[in-house]
């Protein structure tokens, strides 16, 4: 039976209540906001500020990545003493699935973090992405949001999207399945065959394409026919204008863990100089759309042609949109401010500092352009407290 708008809410079925008092029952004349999300998930993460509305909110975590309930239920006590002491709304664990089979499944809400708003007669009044919820909540609580036609169009949408991915999901899991089979036993050919059946299947899937590009060029050093997957990957990303898939594109010319020392450079920085600007005119530096998931990107080709200066500019400006006004959660900042803060000291040759954290240049990173580097595996520390 498909969950959707006006059917009446499932109910709450799981394993443990970490936060909060268990919930038995949605009560009449309150809207709750169930909430699906886990700790690995850093859109869930950016969106949890979201949830505290001063609604009924269930924080549901039933996607942990665990061997055992146990360790899965040992592994989010610890992240969330750490990481949210002050949440003000339940947190309900659930490993059996319960949840997922009630909830998501029959809904088609596939990924996480996945919003459902019961309304106040017990009925589900919306379905879909909690950064949805500052639009949707308002008519919800006014008794505008389910009777009107806007509500209804986006429903039959979003069912529509959410069978079309589902349809998607059932062609790429055998694909994936051999592809994965093949890469374990460095059976590149194998592996190959396989994306390129993907990549028939579903042209416009960015999983296939970038894995397209990154096996014949960092895999199987194919550059006779690496060469001309990566300039269509590049000219496909650009001709749609897709920032995802702009910094896809430079990670596979660009990205410090991958050695480049085969590919042509003209060709390389010629592609890395088309994708940078083309992000920077989508994303432009004096706009208040968030920069640290592009910018490192664009960084790292102007630190390798040359350009210190500007790739200096680009982590500066990155690690000032973590504060920018769209709210980032704490989590999801923790989780971006070491790496960015470590690109700035490699890029600026000195140490530097953002709070308590600090980051010194690594020994190893090349202090001009280089067609290939290494990469210690070093962090940033903690900025020591003078006495």
């Amino acid at each position: 039976m498909v969950l959707q708008m006006e059917s009446p809410a499932p109910s709450i079925k799981v394993e443990d209540w970490l936060i909060g008092e268990p919930l038995a029952n949605f009560q009449p004349g309150k809207v709750y906001i169930v909430e699906f999300w886990a700790t690995w998930c850093g859109p869930c993460l950016a969106a949890m500020p979201h949830l505290d509305s001063g609604l009924e909110v269930i924080g549901v975590a039933a996607d942990e990545q665990a061997p055992t309930a146990d360790e899965a239920r040992t592994k989010l006590d610890a992240w969330l003493s750490e990481k949210c002491s002050n949440l003000n709304y339940r947190i309900a664990f659930d490993h059996t699935g319960e949840m997922n089979r009630l909830w998501r499944e029959p809904s088609f809400s596939g990924g996480i973090p996945a919003s459902f708003v019961v309304d106040r007669d017990g009925h589900i009044a919306f379905i879909g992405h909690p950064m949805e919820l500052d639009d949707v909540l308002p008519k919800v609580l006014n008794g505008s949001w389910r009777t009107s036609d806007e509500a209804k169009a986006a429903d039959t949408q979003r069912i529509a999207r959410s069978e079309a991915m589902a349809r998607e999901q059932a062609l790429k899991k055998p694909i994936n399945d051999r592809f994965r089979a093949a890469v374990e036993k460095e059976d590149w050919k194998t592996a190959l065959l396989a994306i390129e059946e993907g990549i028939a299947l579903l042209p416009d899937n960015l999983n296939f394409r970038q894995a397209h590009a990154h096996l014949v060029l960092h895999r199987m050093h194919d550059m006779w026919t690496g060469l001309p997957v990566m300039s269509q990957f590049a000219c496909d990303a650009i001709d749609r204008n897709s920032e995802h898939w702009m910094i896809a594109a430079l990670d596979q010319l660009f990205h410090p863990n991958l050695d480049h020392s085969r590919f042509p450079s003209a060709e390389r920085f010629a592609m890395g100089k088309e994708l940078s600007e083309q992000i920077l005119a989508l994303n432009p530096a004096q706009g208040d759309s968030p920069k640290f998931w592009s910018y490192p990107a664009v960084a790292r080709y102007y630190h390798e042609s040359g350009n210190k200066d500007r790739a200096i500019e680009m982590v500066e400006l990155a690690l000032k949109s973590l504060d920018g006004p769209e709210p980032v959660a704490d989590e999801l900042k923790q989780h971006l401010l070491p790496e960015l803060l470590q690109a700035l000291a490699n890029y600026k040759g000195e140490e530097v500092c953002c709070g308590a954290l600090c980051a010194a240049p690594q020994n190893n990173f090349p202090k001009g352009p280089k067609s290939s580097r290494t990469r210690k595996n070093t962090k940033p520390r903690r900025k020591q407290k003078k006495e």
